[in-house]
């Protein structure tokens, strides 16, 4: 029986993809957790920038085990379209250059549940921690079960716990380079919302991330990112209501009540 449902799951590639720019601190242990994953077809990949700070020495540490290219670029989001361009996976996830898996299962769990449903979009939950201390958890973001219309009420998925088939991804297009930090807010906005890829919960946590991020950097930050909110429903042509924006901010400081399940 093991040896079926292991059989039912291994044919399909996952592609892992990372942006990264002068993160040499904790790129080893990013890359690390995703080679201790232990679903064994994973095609992982590392964009960056034209990092000076030893990021190089430490990508070409891990020879053939991955594969990266060092560059410059408009960008994260366009780093995220040179990787979507260059992955040949089935399915299709990002991890953040200091972030790093809490458990070695996640990939063959997100694989599971796609081989056992039919759906575009696996997410689940994340948890943050300290950055001095990774043992240390901050706070946890309980995504929660989908329901389209919840975006009106400011809610989106965690990005870095987004999986996405390969398929569906290049019919949703690219990452709009035009956004400075909302470009996964409108990518996903298009590609739930608009697009009606489905979609499935899966109440796990799937990312460790360092807290203190750029989406959290400062206020000036979450004014520009708020524009780029509206921007994003206004260039899909899609109309929230006039308090959607306002609630998104608001349901993030709800998860510092969040506890683990």
């Amino acid at each position: 029986m093991i040896f079926y449902l292991c059989s039912l799951i291994l044919n399909l590639k996952v592609s892992i993809l990372t942006v990264s720019y002068q993160s040499a601190a904790t790129l080893r242990q990013t890359i690390e957790s995703v080679l201790a994953q232990d679903y064994p077809n994973i095609e992982y990949w590392v964009i960056d920038g034209g990092s000076t700070d030893g990021s190089l020495e430490i990508l070409k540490s891990f020879g053939s085990s991955i594969h990266f290219i060092s560059e410059k670029d408009a960008g994260i989001y366009d780093a995220m379209n040179k990787g979507l361009k260059l992955i040949q996976g089935d399915v299709i996830g990002m991890i953040g250059a200091d972030d790093f898996y809490p458990s070695t299962d996640v990939i063959s769990s997100v694989v599971a549940t796609f081989k056992s449903n039919q759906v575009d979009v696996v997410y689940g939950d994340k948890q943050y921690v300290n950055p001095e201390n990774p043992e240390k958890i901050v706070r946890y973001w309980t995504a929660g079960a989908y329901q389209e219309k919840q975006w009106l009420y400011g809610w989106m998925p965690p990005h870095l716990s987004f999986y996405v088939k390969k398929s569906s991804a290049y019919r949703n297009g690219p990452y709009r380079t035009d956004f400075t930090c909302s470009a996964d807010y409108e990518w996903m906005l298009r590609a739930l919302y608009k697009n009606k890829m489905t979609a499935l919960y899966l109440p796990k946590v799937l990312m460790t991330m360092r807290n203190g991020g750029t989406s959290t950097a400062s206020f000036r930050h979450r004014l520009i990112a708020n524009t780029e909110d509206r921007k994003a429903w206004s260039v899909n042509h899609l109309n929230p209501y006039f308090f959607t924006l306002a609630l998104k901010p608001l349901r993030k400081i709800s998860q510092l009540f969040k506890s683990k399940k």
